[in-house]
């Protein structure tokens, strides 16, 4: 069976979300398709907890907060989703694109919205014998449930953000933490490095700099410690009843590298009109576009939403001429919006 759709979105982050709301103002349906398992993309992954200052009108929200937002905006429009469907090949067929993802589903979309952020990204593994059957139980590569983490012993690596965000985070009611990174300078903003050395200094957390894991140590399938290897050679155990990996992100363009756009340094090229490719029908926005200024900012994949609406929308309904309306006066608006009288 092959799903017909005006709008295939191809990334289900705050873009390709505000994107269902832009085409639905104009009467367009959306099927919206991510590889992960839940919309969100990287606020989701990556910062669900942490605050986003640049939003309009909005002086603060966590990531998660942005995305249950989004979520609640496009209600009216009715988008379908398809979670946890990587997009493997596209290809321009009579009236619109082919589609295809892993699982076998097919589309026929008569326009693309290419809102992949970076393309899709996996988390870089732990590469030791056995991690990879301790996955989720022992270890985690993201933090879904705080609670699991009480009461535990802790060993969490890396040097960036997340690392020190959720070693801060945790920590009070952890049993121990212990967070172990390969050098003794740091990714994260200097705020968080400054109040992780306090928090070491009174004994709340133990630092162990220029490290790295170089075994785990296991009681059957549970995870008991990890070895490491220091800087001047010798080796050091750190018990441990999960350990958290933040190595950060792998992103890979994947199958879209294959899909014949113009490409830029990874990232796809577009026109500052209609935020379209060099095939006509396909858009791209988000961090994943590319043209003189882009500026990889929410705020600016917003706008890049809002323009390729438009310019899909004419190619949609060729020949009708696309009238920009307020959501504030306008009654067709409102109507679609479900807000009128």
């Amino acid at each position: 069976m092959v799903i017909h759709t005006d709008a295939l979105i191809i990334g289900a982050g705050p873009c390709g979300l505000f994107q269902v709301f832009e085409l639905g103002l104009l009467g367009i349906k959306a099927d919206i398709v991510d590889s992960l398992p839940a919309v969100g993309g990287q606020c989701t992954w990556l910062y669900p907890d942490k605050p986003i200052y640049d939003i309009p009108a909005v002086p603060i929200c966590t990531g998660a907060e942005l995305v249950a937002n989004l979520m609640t905006q496009i209600e009216p429009f009715g988008p379908t989703f398809h979670l946890g469907e990587e997009v493997v090949a596209l290809q321009a067929v009579d009236g619109g694109f082919q589609v295809r993802t892993a699982p076998g589903k097919e589309f026929h979309a008569k326009t693309i919205f290419i809102a992949g952020g970076v393309g899709s990204f996996q988390p870089r593994k732990l590469h030791l014998d056995g991690a990879d059957t301790l996955e989720e139980r022992f270890i985690h590569y993201r933090v879904q449930d705080p609670t699991l983490f009480k009461g535990k012993r802790l060993a969490i690596l890396g040097g960036g953000d997340s690392a020190l965000d959720w070693a801060l985070a945790l920590a009070p009611d952890a049993a121990g933490v212990t967070l172990i990174h390969r050098r003794d300078d740091y990714r994260a903003a200097p705020a968080s490095v400054a109040q992780l050395k306090s928090r070491a200094a009174s004994g709340a957390v133990e630092i162990i700099e220029s490290a790295s894991a170089r075994a785990l140590r296991l009681d059957g399938d549970r995870l008991t410690g990890i070895e490491l290897s220091l800087k001047d050679g010798s080796n050091r155990i750190v018990d441990a009843d999960h350990a958290l990996v933040f190595f950060g992100l792998s992103p890979k363009l994947g199958p879209i590298a294959e899909w014949g756009l113009a490409l830029h340094k990874k990232v796809i090229t577009v026109d500052t009109e209609a935020f379209q490719t060099n095939v006509p029908g396909i858009f791209a926005i988000g961090d994943i576009c590319d043209y003189p200024g882009k500026k990889k900012l929410i705020l600016s994949g917003f706008h890049e939403a809002a323009l390729a609406a438009f310019a899909a929308k004419a190619l949609i309904d060729p020949g009708k001429k696309v009238h920009l309306q307020y959501t504030t006066t306008s009654p067709l608006m409102h109507k679609r919006l479900g807000v009128a009288d």
